[in-house]
């Protein structure tokens, strides 16, 4: 046997898929209702954020005072992003990716 078979043969042990089965820890359900509800309630928090910017900008426009709303609109889109994945990475994390 070569020295060149002996590391293929050694690779393909190695190479071998172990099964695994994830299993979600205990109370993992009410950890992720809890994070599902929280997502959610951010998620309208920033809607009812971007509609008041919507209104502040327009009354900026209107009367001339200094305009804030655009940074309402960053905060309020980013806090979305940040809620929208939330969920996502606690149920991966939680269920093991599966």
């Amino acid at each position: 046997m070569t020295t060149a078979n002996a590391v293929g043969e050694a690779l393909t042990v190695l190479a071998q898929q172990i099964p695994i089965t994830p299993k979600p820890p205990p109370g993992s359900d009410r950890l992720i209702n809890l994070v599902n509800y929280l997502s959610w309630i951010v998620m309208l928090a920033g809607i009812a954020a971007l509609i008041y910017a919507g209104g502040k900008f327009g009354w900026e426009r209107f009367h001339g005072g200094a305009v804030e709303s655009p940074k309402i609109i960053l905060g309020a889109l980013v806090g979305g992003i940040i809620a929208t994945s939330a969920g996502g990475i606690m149920n991966a994390v939680v269920t093991g990716g599966g």
